[in-house]
């Protein structure tokens, strides 16, 4: 078991590392690409949102398609679409084409966190879900990290355009790998090994997780205040996340005045620092339920959000008035840091407080609120620098964004009333 395990686990975190592998090829390929198709940095700007309507909207969409035709499947339809819409990128000749593909490659890439977050809801006990998410997540950093280098050096040794079709023929062949070895949950391993061990496998995961014969209405959840500001601290993840992913390489080329190559570099930490948290945050989270156990599980990812959150808003906003590069690049990494910390932790707080029938579509509302920020924090940045000639507005800016979700957490996230789920309105499931 523990080895399907791992390999499920292996082929999510590498899932992750395509996943930023195509989102950052864009960011770092963006001087090549304004060069090329003559494009302002307000278009610029537009280009990068555009990626976000798609993936919006797609969360949504994943989410309710990961609890209808099972997570396996839904990720490897979007693995699929993705890729090859990232490859399409290749193709554009001027804003409107680059706009329409980088709409349809964002709805490829929409069903990702969700499914992966109902693939570990149904492959590891709930005790080690925050962790393992977490863990399957810091695939997104690495990718982030190693997109400076290899696409900056494809960009400089042939054209921008191949970079995106490299990074298309990696998709696939991660999309062959999860068709080939990963299947929806345990007990769908047809082999020896787990019908003996199946009875032992599924009192391990659901311990704790009754199968009922109904399900509370999604609806009761999208009401709930620990959900909506859940939500709205994940946009302000998001947005600082979304800005050091756009912006942040042109900022280092345009108004730090690195060269190309050197920007790959000094993009690199970061995103290194990123792999970290995110790959620790979870864990961490998950020791603390353990340390605080006569509290509310809520408690331990509540401290988290808040403290992070709080502590990357401050640095951002440093990182943008500081004059000396090395002490800006510093404080940005530590901004980045703090943020990936709480990367798992939404995601745990969705884990704790919704059933398991409803986890999929709950994290997609989630993912898509939170993806908003993916959509106005790009143009609100492109039409900063546009109009004040620079990004240090832009820096506080996200740091405005980022305190508004850790107050909003600090006051809102907190466990749901037994009485509110004994009296929410339920609806029939089909147990299988």
């Amino acid at each position: 078991m523990d080895k399907r395990r791992n390999v499920v686990l292996f082929l999510l975190f590498l899932a992750g590392v395509v996943n930023y592998l195509d989102r950052s090829a864009l960011s770092i390929s963006a001087p090549f690409i304004q060069k090329d198709l003559s494009l302002s940095a307000a278009q610029m700007g537009i280009v990068f949102s555009c990626f976000s309507v798609g993936y919006a909207l797609f969360n949504i969409v994943g989410g309710i398609a990961s609890d209808k035709f099972g997570a396996r499947n839904t990720l490897l339809v979007a693995m699929i679409v993705w890729s090859a819409f990232s490859g399409s990128v290749a193709l554009a000749m001027g804003l409107a084409s680059l706009i329409v593909i980088r709409i349809l490659f964002g709805m490829g890439e929409g069903p990702l966190s969700t499914t992966t977050n109902k693939m570990i809801n149904s492959w590891f006990p709930p005790n080690k879900r925050a962790g393992t998410m977490g863990i399957a997540s810091s695939g997104t950093p690495l990718g982030g990290a190693i997109a400076g280098p290899i696409v900056g050096f494809i960009c400089l040794k042939y054209s921008w355009r191949m970079s995106f079709i490299f990074i298309m023929c990696v998709g696939f062949v991660w999309a062959f790998a999860w068709w080939k070895f990963v299947k929806e949950r345990p007990h769908d391993h047809i082999d020896l090994e787990n019908v003996r061990n199946n009875k032992v496998v599924s009192k391990e995961i659901n311990s704790n997780e009754e199968t009922p014969a109904y399900k509370i209405k999604t609806s009761f959840y999208l009401k709930q205040k620990t959900i909506i500001f859940n939500a709205i601290a994940f946009f302000s993840y998001n947005y600082i996340l979304f800005f050091f992913l756009t912006w942040y390489p042109s900022y280092l080329v345009k108004e730090r005045g690195l060269s190309v190559a050197t920007m790959s570099v000094v993009n690199m930490i970061p995103w290194t620092l990123g792999l970290i948290a995110l790959g620790s945050g979870g864990v961490f989270s998950d020791r603390l339920v353990k340390k605080f156990k006569d509290k509310h599980i809520l408690f331990s990812r509540k401290i988290i959000i808040v403290c992070c959150l709080f502590i990357a808003a401050v640095s951002i906003t440093l990182s943008g008035s500081i004059q000396n590069l090395a002490a800006s690049v510093a404080m940005l990494a530590i901004a980045v840091f703090f943020m990936y910390l709480t990367g798992a932790i939404y995601w745990g707080v969705v884990n704790d407080v919704v059933d398991q029938h409803n986890v999929g579509s709950v994290g997609g509302f989630m993912h898509a609120i939170g993806n908003c920020a993916g959509i106005l924090g790009p143009i609100v940045t492109g039409y900063i620098v546009q109009f004040t000639g620079s990004f240090s507005t832009a820096f506080i800016f996200a740091g405005a964004i980022a305190l508004m979700g850790s107050l909003g957490a600090l006051k809102f996230i907190k466990p749901i009333p037994k009485n509110l789920y004994e009296d929410a309105p339920k609806v029939a499931i089909n147990n299988k």
